[in-house]
């Protein structure tokens, strides 16, 4: 009997994912025939229609009630909803990614749905021409897709560390939706540090995500809590020693977006002149946090960051 009810809990297990994975194929669809702007514009409001009544808002409204103390309720509310109406617009873009990006550093348009200021496109253009690698952190605001694009549009190697859905349909659609955008894409598990050093090595540009929980890395301060942070990149810059830069995105009306590289990030050291990991973590923990404050509405909330 045991073996027969686990022969039927994989097989209701297989028949859940079949059924979602065909759900996603089809919201894929109605989202490129309505094109980017009424996607987003929909997917904006499906997100703060329905996302308020998901168990999840309450994980929200704690975490932003936590950051931002001495504001009124009212308020901690209006960046939930922000929030909400982002992460809708986001999930309705991902499709329409290589129509978004319409940035032409020889000619940029005032108008596009891409703007880089003039800082921004000479530092990608020196990382870009030097010859030499790089480390790149981004963090969840905005569309957070859109960094990973800017390096193979603009002839930059460039290697994305990235979290692969459980379900493996979605999985592939979703790997075959980024791959022809996002340069080499490496998936997040055991492996992982050692194709990104790889990359390293072979002169690329390794760009990732910190701003997510990390039950094994250090806890360490974010947004006025503890938090078990990421060491992964300052564990790479430590054994790499190669410049490090921050790249985010701001969401701007009409669907159209800024796009910004930092300067090369000044890293704390140890007695012996290498890369301290844990004062390091911290440090890029400070920028991502300084990117929320500026546009709380843009981050990604809804997630356990603290728990």
């Amino acid at each position: 009997m045991a073996r027969i009810g686990r022969r039927l809990r994989r097989g209701l297990n297989g028949l859940g994912e079949w059924v979602v994975a065909r759900l996603v194929r089809a919201a894929f669809a109605l989202v490129r025939v309505l094109g980017p702007d009424r996607a987003a514009d929909l997917g904006g409001f499906v997100a703060r229609t329905f996302g308020p009544l998901l168990p999840v808002n309450r994980v929200g409204l704690d975490n932003i009630r936590q950051a931002f103390p001495s504001l009124p309720d009212i308020e901690h509310r209006r960046i939930l909803r922000e929030a909400w109406d982002n992460l809708g617009r986001t999930a309705c873009e991902y499709v329409h990614m290589d129509r978004i990006w319409d940035f032409d550093p020889a000619h940029p348009d005032p108008g596009g749905r891409i703007q880089v200021p003039a800082e921004s496109v000479a530092r990608f253009e020196a990382l870009r021409d030097d010859g030499k690698p790089a480390l790149v952190f981004a963090a969840h605001l905005a569309n957070w897709e859109l960094p990973a694009v800017v390096a193979p549009k603009h002839g930059m190697p460039s290697a994305v560390l990235y979290r692969t859905p459980n379900n493996r349909t979605v999985a592939a659609d979703i790997l075959a939706l980024r791959r022809d955008l996002m340069g080499t894409l490496v998936p997040a598990g055991l492996m992982a540090p050692a194709r990104l050093l790889a990359a390293l090595e072979a002169g690329s540009h390794v760009g990732m995500l910190v701003d997510q929980r990390f039950g094994r890395g250090p806890r360490l301060p974010f947004l006025g809590r503890p938090a078990s942070c990421n060491p992964l990149l300052a564990q790479l810059a430590r054994r790499f020693d190669c410049p490090v830069h921050g790249a985010r995105a701001i969401r701007l009306p009409g669907n159209r977006f800024r796009l910004e590289v930092t300067e090369a990030v000044e890293l704390p050291r140890d007695a012996e002149g290498r890369i301290d990991v844990e004062a390091a973590t911290a440090t890029i923990n400070r920028i991502v946090e300084g990117w929320v404050r500026e546009h709380p509405g843009q981050w990604l909330w809804m997630h356990r960051r603290w728990r």
